[in-house]
This record gives C-alpha cells, structure tokens and sequence, in this order.
C-alpha cells in the first residue's frame, strides 16, 4: 500500500480495535489480512467524528471507484466483517481493498499489492459518508 496519512474517526478506531481483537481471539481464518489494517491504524491520525472532512473514505462510507488497469467503474461500501456482502457492494474492511482505501480521499489514487503485482483504484466520488449526513453513529 502507499504511504501516506490516514484519518480515522475516533468512533471507527474505538471499533475497529474491537474487531481487530475478536478476530485474533477467535482464531480468524485469514490472520494474514488483519495486520496490515492494525498497521494502518497505528499509524493513523484520530480525530473526532465531526472534524472528519466529508471527502475522507470512513467507515460505512459509500463510493464509487475506478480500476485504473480496466478502466472498470463500480460502487462499494466499506463494512465491517460482519456486514460485508458482495452482491449488495459491501466490502470488509479486512479485505486489502477495504484496509487501503480507509482514510483515502476522493481524488486519491489507492494502490496496494496483491499476489499478481499491484491494483490502483481511484476514488471518484464519495457517495456517502456517514459523518458527512450527521451520522456519528454507523
């Protein structure tokens, strides 16, 4: 993934911590994936909900993006694992493509490496964001 600075609601940190924890404590299946999300929060810069800019990619954040290699456009939304959900979009933040675009701004050029080499996406469009809509809560 690029190095760059992410901003996390404090909200999303208080969760994701939690996530993090439970699937560690569980035994999660795919372990390999939840280190690179811890990192991305280590080394985020927190901030409370409503100073999170409304372009910032969140959690429960809608957008639609472009695949850089393809040119292929599409729509998904961040989830939680328990929420994630293909068909309707949803992508868990557990997945590389959910950990890297976390904290991205509309405009930005996400790239993050996959057993192939690398995929780019661009984010066009911040479609929803929860804290954008004054929901602090989601």
């Amino acid at each position: 993934m690029t190095e760059r600075t992410i901003y996390v609601t404090e909200f999303d940190m208080k969760r994701l911590r939690a996530v993090l924890e439970s699937l560690k404590a569980g035994g999660w299946r795919d372990r390999e994936h939840l280190a690179p999300l811890e990192e991305e929060l280590d080394e985020a810069q927190v901030v409370p909900s409503h100073a999170i800019p409304g372009d910032v990619v969140t959690m429960n954040c809608r957008v639609r993006v472009t695949d850089l290699t393809t040119g292929r456009e599409r729509t998904i939304t961040i989830a939680f694992p328990s929420d994630a959900n293909a068909d309707e979009g949803k992508v868990s933040i557990i997945a590389p493509v959910g950990t890297a675009l976390l904290g991205y701004r509309a405009g930005d050029v996400v790239t993050w490496t996959v057993p192939g080499g690398e995929r780019s996406l661009r984010i066009d469009e911040i479609l929803y964001q929860p804290e954008a809509a004054g929901r602090h809560d989601l």
